[in-house]
């Protein structure tokens, strides 16, 4: 039976000093008997406005940020999820999670769906990844799959998951703060869980960037752990068993009468 753990701060525009909390806030995370940690989006750089500096401080997939998060996971014996800024072509950079463990790359997914909403322009910025990623790894006996963030809105990449064998979907996230921004998140994550009858673990920023709310959640629609706007680490035990049983009862993959098609 896993343990995940969700964890939240506020990563800055230094690669090093934000692969330093990531290690931390693993470290805590396993002290708590977490084998996963999912942490959030652009957790290698992050600063409030979306300049070329992105572009400028975006690092290969092999770069030192994921060679620093492989060192701390495999020291903890752990698995560790991150946003990373990776480099993409000229100006632009790709918006990907990534899974890591002592040997390195598990997975990795790169965002679909850009955040052109609420007065951002991440297109302007971000290489959207492509629809057909094969973004799921095994833990634990486990298929865990990997979204980012504004995806939450859009019920297909999740749904897509499922389909791929999914128990556990992870969100790394930077949730912007505003009216009813919270209660989006806490919406989209119970429904997406709920749904598609799986565990979800969304970790988020915390303010001023974004709401922080970090939780996971069951595929009943149960909270199991959740934290508030304070960095932090949060856990909570996935169990295949649940999964099954929420299923016998509530078959709606089975039941459903469309399939997802891309748009291209």
């Amino acid at each position: 039976m896993p343990r995940v753990a969700v964890a939240q701060f506020a990563p800055g525009s230094e690669p090093e000093a934000n692969a330093g909390a990531v290690a931390r806030l693993a470290a805590s995370a396993r002290d708590d008997g977490a084998d996963l940690v999912v942490l959030p989006e652009y957790s290698s750089f992050f600063e409030p406005r979306m300049t070329k500096r992105f572009a400028d401080a975006a690092q290969p997939l092999d770069g030192p940020f994921t060679a620093a998060v492989v060192q701390a996971a495999g020291e903890l014996g752990i698995t560790i999820v991150f946003g990373l800024v990776e480099r993409g072509g000229g100006e632009r950079f790709r918006n990907a999670a990534v899974a890591v463990d002592g040997n390195g790359v598990r997975a990795v997914y790169r965002k679909t769906h850009l955040y052109d909403a609420f007065g951002a322009k991440e297109s302007d910025r971000v290489e959207a990844g492509d629809l057909d990623q094969d973004a799921t790894f095994g833990l634990g006996g486990l298929t865990v799959g990997l979204q980012t963030c504004y995806d939450l809105r859009f019920p297909e990449v999740t749904r897509r998951l499922a389909d791929a064998g999914a128990q556990l979907v992870l969100v790394p996230a930077d949730w912007v703060p505003g009216p009813r921004k919270v209660h989006h998140w806490r919406t989209l994550v119970t429904a997406r869980a709920i749904e598609n009858t799986l565990y979800v673990a969304a970790a988020g920023q915390v303010p001023p960037s974004g709401v922080g709310t970090s939780l996971v959640v069951d595929p009943a629609g149960d909270a199991l752990a959740e934290l508030g706007d304070a960095p932090g680490t949060a856990v909570a035990d996935v169990e295949e068993d649940v999964v099954e049983a929420v299923r016998r009862v509530n078959p709606a993959l089975a039941l459903r009468r469309y399939a997802v098609t891309p748009r291209g």
